[in-house]
C-alpha cells in the first residue's frame, strides 16, 4: 500500500498535523493518490507506532492543540528503500469505460450526456493543472522542483488525452445516433405520404361513384 509512503513524503517536505496533511492531499498529492481524512489519521497512528514518525513537542502545551508530526531517520530510510523498488504499472479501473462496454450490449441512451459531463470535468482539471504550473513552476531549476513538475506534467498530459478522446467519442456516438433519427424521420414522412395517397384515392373513388 502506497499511502504510508505518500504521508512520509509529505511530512519530509513539511512537518504537519493530520488536518494540514488532509488539506495538502486535497491540493497536491491527492491529484494522483487520494485519501480520506480518516485514512490519513489511521496511517499516522500506524507510522508513529512503528517508530517512523514522531509528534513534535509543543512549544506551549494547550488543550485541544493539534499534534504536528515529523519523519524520523528510520522513516526516511523506509521511504528511500521504497522509492528505489521497482513499481509495475497498474491496470486502469475506469467506470466510464466499463459503462461504454455495457452500452455496447444494452444501448447507448444517455451516454452522450455522460461523455459531455466527463469532458467538462477534464477541461476544468486541465485548467487547474496549467494554473498550478504557471504559478508554482515558472522556473523549476532545483532537482526536487523539476521532479514535482514532471509529476504535474503527467497530470496535464493525461487530462489532454482524456479531452481528445472524449471529443472523439462524442463524435462517434453522434454518428451512431444520427442514422436512427434519420430513419425514424423517413418512416414518418413515408407513412404520412401513404396516408395522403390513400386519402386521395378514396376521394377519387367516391367521386367516381357519385358520377356513376
Amino acid at each position: 500500500m502506497s499511502l504510508p509512503y505518500a504521508i512520509l513524503t509529505a511530512l519530509l517536505e513539511k512537518p504537519s498535523s493530520g488536518l494540514e496533511l488532509t488539506r495538502r492531499f486535497d491540493k497536491s498529492i491527492g491529484y494522483f493518490w487520494s485519501a480520506t481524512h480518516q485514512q490519513i489519521y489511521r496511517e499516522l497512528g500506524k507510522l508513529e507506532a512503528a517508530g517512523l514518525i514522531r509528534a513534535l513537542p509543543a512549544a506551549q502545551p494547550a488543550r485541544g492543540q493539534k499534534k504536528e508530526f515529523e519523519v524520523l531517520p528510520s522513516g526516511r530510510a523506509a521511504l528511500t528503500a521504497w522509492a528505489a523498488e521497482p513499481q509495475d504499472p497498474k491496470p486502469p479501473r475506469d467506470a466510464l469505460l466499463l459503462r461504454m462496454r455495457a452500452a455496447a450490449v444494452v444501448g447507448h441512451v444517455g451516454l452522450d450526456e455522460e461523455l459531455r459531463r466527463h469532458l467538462d470535468l477534464h477541461r476544468r482539471q486541465l485548467a487547474e493543472y496549467t494554473a498550478i504550473e504557471e504559478r508554482d513552476f515558472r522556473s523549476a531549476d532545483a532537482p526536487g522542483d523539476r521532479l514535482r513538475r514532471l509529476v504535474l506534467r503527467a497530470g496535464i498530459d493525461l487530462e489532454t488525452f482524456w479531452i481528445t478522446w472524449l471529443t472523439s467519442a462524442l463524435a462517434e456516438v453522434a454518428e451512431m445516433t444520427e442514422p436512427a433519427e434519420t430513419a425514424e424521420a423517413t418512416d414518418a414522412e413515408g407513412g404520412g405520404g401513404a396516408e395522403n395517397a390513400g386519402g386521395a384515392g378514396s376521394t377519387r373513388d367516391t367521386a367516381g361513384q357519385d358520377d356513376a
